[in-house]
């Protein structure tokens, strides 16, 4: 059959998708890239926050219709939300034929060669199952760029966080078996590396009894990419040793993604989180010291049940002070079967919404600021979009795809998507930046 395949939310997720990708053509089906193309659609869904459920629903209903319309045939739905919203999936949304786990996407050639016009799937393994490095991947990102998930799962139990239940447990993947992985990727070309998982700190500590990710990034640094980046890094994980790998590797970015979510103590214990404000800003310094020009960016959540002003005037300072190079921030998200849903004080949506706009108008500032130290300066680039005939779209090493900035790039030279050329910035805005290639 002709399949496609759409997938929302977080690179993890992508990753499970582009297995089941592999999995579908090996088998025999055909991937098209349009839905209108296919006979099933697959819908891989995220669950995390509301708004992420709510993209995931509004997307399945647009299929649905299509289904309706006959314009495809079966309709599937995979991924977090159908992990944790099965029954009521297919009691909202009858156009659905066939439910797909989180701990089931390695069934999913079984799932679609079983499909009935009067019948549903429902496919749920064990969501701490153990990897299958057999499992074929078909990559989704564009040539240039892919993704290496260490581990699955989540140990830290964070209050506010479902994922523990939808992932289950962590579990790492071998050194040896990412190693094989990352070598097919450079062979096919992949230029930035990114590797993911929950959290990448803890790396290693199951299979090998201590954190591992510094020991993996010196071998993968081995391999030649041009960039290696590495996301999902909690505060109390980074050590002096990751830092030192980092640095003493040219094609590691020297780009650190940490979620710390808030700054009042009080506020992180309500949070379980294993980290405090004094903690952060340690590990900021640290970083900074041995790494001076390293790009610094963190998630921040406001709106948290029981955060008082003082509470959210201590995030603010805290933001002003430590002047981090990319902040997002996020209205905290009431998760039914989560331990903060059931914690008093919880705040109303017109505080949280003023408390996120105040909040990014501050980093805003901050970005601007820390842009026009860029004037005059050369990054490497790489090329990732074109305007038209004179303006192209790039990123930096100091930016992730999808996630941070952009460099417009102004030339008439012949430079095709996916090359990395010098560029010299000329102009800087609030979160963007803008140069010519650098003769």
């Amino acid at each position: 059959m002709k399949i496609a395949l759409e997938s929302l939310g977080c690179s993890k997720n992508l990753v499970d998708a582009e297995i089941m990708l592999g999995i579908l053509n090996k088998s025999g089906h055909q991937l098209v890239g349009e839905c209108e193309d296919a006979d099933v659609v697959i819908v891989n869904t995220c669950g995390f926050i509301e708004d992420a459920k709510q993209e995931s629903i509004d997307t399945i209903i647009s299929y649905a219709d299509l289904k309706n319309e006959g314009v495809i045939k079966y309709l599937l739905v995979s991924g977090c939300l159908a992990q944790r919203y099965t029954e009521e999936l297919l009691e909202e949304i009858p156009e659905i034929d066939a439910i797909v786990g989180t701990g089931s996407y390695d069934k999913i050639t079984e799932v679609v060669d079983n499909l009935v016009d009067d019948g549903k799937v429902i496919e749920k393994g064990d969501i701490n199952f153990s990897f299958d490095e057999e499992l074929p991947r078909y990559i989704s990102t564009p040539p240039y760029l892919a993704y290496l998930k260490i581990g699955e799962g989540c140990d830290n139990n964070c209050t506010y966080c479902i994922i523990p239940k939808l992932r289950g447990k962590y579990r790492s993947r071998e050194m040896e078996d990412l190693i094989e992985e990352a070598k097919e990727l450079k062979k096919s070309g992949v230029k930035e590396l990114v590797v993911i998982a929950q959290d990448t700190t803890v790396y290693g500590t199951d299979l090998y009894k201590k954190p591992t990710l510094a020991k993996l990034l010196d071998e993968l640094a081995k391999l030649d990419f041009d960039w290696i980046r590495v996301l999902y890094s909690y505060p109390e994980g980074i050590t002096e040793e990751i830092v030192d790998v980092i640095a003493a590797n040219d094609n590691i970015c020297s780009y650190f993604d940490i979620p710390m979510q808030h700054a009042s103590d009080s506020v992180l214990k309500l949070m379980n989180r294993k980290t405090s404000k004094e903690e952060l800003k340690s590990k900021v310094e640290m970083i900074r010291n041995k790494i001076p020009d390293a790009t610094i960016r963190t998630t921040l959540i406001v709106g948290f049940p029981g955060e008082t002003d003082e509470d959210f005037e201590e995030l603010v300072e805290f933001v002003k002070e430590m002047k981090l190079d990319r902040m997002g921030a996020f209205k905290y998200s009431r998760e039914e079967d989560t331990a903060a849903d059931k914690l008093p004080n919880h705040i109303d949506e017109e505080l949280k919404t003023e408390r996120l706009e105040r909040i990014m108008m501050v980093q805003q500032s901050i970005s601007e600021d820390l842009n026009q130290l860029k004037l005059g300066r050369v990054y490497k680039t790489l090329i990732e979009d074109r305007v038209d005939d004179s303006l192209l779209i790039g990123r930096t090493q100091c930016d992730a795809e999808d996630i941070d900035s952009v460099v417009y790039v102004e030339t008439r030279e012949d430079i095709e998507i996916g090359d990395m050329v010098d560029v010299e910035i000329e102009s800087a805005y609030e979160y963007d930046l803008k140069g010519r290639i650098k003769k």
